[in-house]
């Protein structure tokens, strides 16, 4: 294995997959140079380590990916229509180059409707070049350096651990490598499908799949959805009209692989996103069950925000000389340095008047989170604020039915105050959230950073509160630690219950030494009577910590999941 720096540089021609069926660019897939960056200093830049044999250099542009144009269109046209413009007008359509014609042609309808607003509030873009380079040099976002550097390697076919934080852009980062591996394979999808996607949640899974079919779209690929909490009918009768691509949770994968409705003997590509959530809510049997009725020859790519040892293990297990990528430190908890966090010690009975008078504080309409650690303080809570600000509350217990209704109306700003529970709100992914309030402390400082990660994304900045009391002493430690990582001010009262708690009862350290990658059938065929037969035998001793991680937040995000913003 070398480190970066020290990498053999690759030529396109070394082991990148040539443009297949709709490229228009005859282009390879492969880095172009045009980048004014080494890639050694792109990778210092962004804290990007790799490890691995011959590892290719980072894509930095859109255009160094070489990818087919009308895929590449989707992503322009995604990227185009986040930005903010109130309008993007041309006098006359541009030559069909891609971003620009969509833009043109998406907004021309609104004619008239734009002709009512004053010129003032117009950004007015000339898009005229019948070039398409010039499209993708037109200062549109560049790749997040997961993106960057996974795809390169993804399209050699090669085995990938990513370990990215959260809103790293990670979904997209197999997504496309998947959709050209089905365009050089060809199967027939109803045999099944040739693209595999685990997640922990039905959340995260159905995220997944809107991604899937928004960039999908133009090349036609099919995607199907499995997960619990809802009829199998529907789900089933998906599978029988033929699919490329199944985004599954594990539970229900394994239900309807035990109806033998489905087969895996095609899949050649296999992803396993948050692998250390599926793992901490204890589905590494089901996982191991799934992957015995996948192919060997496959890839398989991993994505997790933490490299502890239970994900060393498998990841050595189930991939087969991977790349290693890490995008910032994989040993430390660092919060994102984009949000103000206000520590405020009081006692619990202060908590609702406090929470009220930060809710009417914030402007109207903005989107905030509220944590709670239980359900019926999440009931509670929700039906008190009610009474003055739209609430919704959304656990474990709700239907599927109940949790989509509520996610929608937060969603779209109807009930922009959302309460909820750590485990509700695994694998959600919702933008424009302004502020987080834990009301209470969760169970960990992993779950704090996680939680107040659902603001200050895709270079924004948010704003989080903790109310903290006598009863979370045994975090004060941690939590310092945290705040002095992120440069943010430190309460007199917590350094002092710090000091006081002696560091004790703090967070345990997960991180072990790197995992030696073996054989992937020896890992698939003869590890039923290893130590991962279950959760409880890899959490055994652990005491409070076996809750811990039953309770951790799930609540991550990627990048490019954000819903087209209206601009209008």
């Amino acid at each position: 294995s070398t480190r970066s720096g020290s990498h053999n540089s690759h030529s396109t021609s070394s082991g990148m997959v040539a443009a297949g069926p709709g490229g228009t660019s005859g282009r390879p897939y492969g880095p172009s140079g045009g980048s004014g960056l080494s890639p050694d200093a792109y990778r210092r830049q962004h804290e990007i380590t790799v490890t691995g044999d011959n590892v290719p250099p980072p894509f930095t542009s859109f255009e160094d990916t070489g990818f087919p144009s009308e895929l590449l269109r989707e992503v322009l046209c995604d990227i185009c229509s986040r930005e903010e413009l109130n309008v993007v007008r041309c006098a006359t359509p541009p030559s069909y180059n891609g971003v620009a014609y969509c833009i043109w042609s998406t907004l021309k309808r609104w004619t008239n409707f734009l002709e009512g607003l004053s010129e003032s509030s117009m950004v007015v873009w000339w898009l005229t070049s019948n070039d398409d380079d010039s499209v993708l040099e037109a200062g549109f976002t560049a790749p997040t350096p997961i993106q960057a550097q996974s795809w390169p390697v993804a399209l050699q076919s090669r085995d990938i651990v990513a370990v990215a934080k959260t809103g790293s852009g990670k979904t997209l980062g197999y997504l496309i490598p998947a959709f050209i591996h089905l365009k050089r394979v060809h199967k027939n999808r109803q045999m099944g499908p040739t693209v595999l996607v685990l997640a922990p949640t039905r959340e995260l899974a159905t995220q997944i799949q809107a991604e899937a079919v928004k960039f999908g779209r133009s090349s036609k690929i099919l995607c199907t959805c499995l997960y619990g909490g809802a009829p199998k009918g529907p789900q089933l009768r998906e599978l029988d009209r033929g699919t490329d691509i199944v985004v599954a949770t594990p539970g229900r994968l394994n239900d309807i692989l035990e109806m033998k409705r489905l087969s895996l003997s095609q899949v050649t590509f296999l992803v396993l996103d948050e692998a250390d959530r599926m793992l901490d809510m204890g589905f590494e049997p089901q996982i191991r069950k799934i992957v015995k009725e996948v192919p060997a020859r496959r890839q398989t790519l991993m994505y997790t925000a933490t490299w502890p040892k239970e994900v060393r293990k498998i990841a050595a297990d189930l991939l087969v000389n991977p790349v290693q990528v890490n995008i910032g430190s994989v040993d430390e908890l660092v919060a994102n340095k984009a949000i103000t966090q206000h520590i405020e010690l009081l006692p619990p009975m202060e908590k609702n008047r406090r929470l009220e008078q930060i809710l009417r504080s914030q402007e109207p309409r903005s989107k905030i989170i509220i944590f709670c650690t239980t359900k019926k303080m999440c009931d509670q809570l929700a039906r008190s604020l009610t009474r003055q600000f739209a609430a919704a509350a959304i656990h474990g217990d709700k239907s599927q039915g109940e949790r989509d209704y509520v996610l929608n109306q937060f969603r779209t700003g109807r009930s922009p105050v959302l309460v909820a529970t750590d485990v509700a709100a695994r694998g959600l992914d919702i933008k424009d959230i302004r502020v987080v309030i834990n009301y209470d402390f969760p169970t960990g400082v992993e779950d704090y950073v996680h939680r107040i990660g659902r603001t200050g994304r895709a270079g924004a900045t948010g704003e989080a509160y903790t109310f903290f009391t006598d009863q979370d002493v045994k975090h004060a430690s941690d939590l310092v630690k945290v705040l002095e990582g992120a440069n943010q001010r430190v309460p007199k009262e917590l350094r002092d219950m710090a000091a006081r708690s002696g560091g004790m009862g703090g967070r345990s350290r997960r991180w072990g030494s790197g995992p030696s990658y073996g054989n992937r059938d020896g890992g698939r065929g003869g590890r039923s009577d290893s130590s991962f037969g279950g959760r409880s035998s890899w959490n055994s001793g652990r005491g409070g910590a076996h809750d811990r991680y039953q309770k951790q937040n799930l609540f991550y995000d990627s990048f490019l999941q954000m819903q087209i913003r209206n601009i209008f």
